[in-house]
């Protein structure tokens, strides 16, 4: 998909690789423990598909450490949970399982960025954090769009009461309620809220709940599992 102009993304799901089950098929996730080999094949057919000249890979750690990027990291990436570019045709990758992903470009300054946003890593901000980095580089929020990817929906993602409390008085909009009446996080709604309060203005979701949709890979559902991926790219 075009986000704006110049600045494509994309979600994968579980199906046209080649890892065999419980990873089957499209597994992206090198820490998983899927077959190494099918991992870089699923990869290098997943840039081929998209028709850029590589993807970067993050170790994710459930943070909010960002870092700008000209080149993928190769076999041992830092801890990072975001990544920003100018070089065209060089994706960024977030992987998830529950997780969303948070895609990020400025099409006039040509900034691209892409987070890893679960509990921990909304909890500490790593979206608002993409953001002031990319702003550093000199992208404007104002002129930003952003994609959320699918994740672990405020009806399914249910957790102990005082987690809910712990991470609402951070970020509010996350407290929620599961659909059968138990305390939730909705972790996409907190994210939006934060981009929103750095200034970005186009928000935009891929409502899909990983737990309720088979296409995509779950922790909570599957463990173990694979990795799904949110990549942004500038054409």
């Amino acid at each position: 998909m075009e986000l704006a102009p110049g600045v494509h993304a994309a979600v994968t799901d579980r199906h046209g690789g080649v890892s065999a089950p419980p990873y089957a098929t499209r597994n992206l996730g090198g820490m998983v423990g899927d077959d190494p080999q099918a991992v870089r094949a699923n990869r290098a057919a997943l840039a081929a598909e998209l028709g850029v000249r590589a993807v970067v890979y993050m170790r994710q750690v459930h943070g909010a450490d960002i870092a700008h990027v000209t080149e993928p990291f190769g076999d041992d990436p830092p801890p990072l949970d975001g990544v920003f570019t100018t070089e065209p045709r060089l994706a960024l990758a977030a992987l998830g399982a529950d997780c969303p992903a948070v895609l990020v470009g400025d099409p006039v300054a040509r900034i691209v960025g892409a987070a890893h946003s679960g509990r921990p890593g909304t909890e500490a901000g790593v979206a608002a954090a993409l953001v002031a980095a990319m702003a550093a580089k000199g992208a404007q929020p104002a002129r930003m769009v952003a994609l959320i990817g699918p994740g672990a929906c405020g009806r399914c993602y249910e957790v102990p009461e005082e987690l809910r409390e712990r991470v609402a008085a951070r970020v509010p909009a996350t407290r929620s309620l599961t659909s059968w009446g138990t305390p939730a996080l909705d972790l996409r709604a907190g994210i939006e809220a934060q981009l929103r309060a750095a200034g970005v203005g186009d928000v935009r979701h891929d409502a899909r709940c990983t737990i309720e949709s088979g296409e995509l890979y779950s922790h909570r559902r599957d463990n173990p599992g694979g990795r799904f991926a949110g990549l942004i790219w500038l054409g």
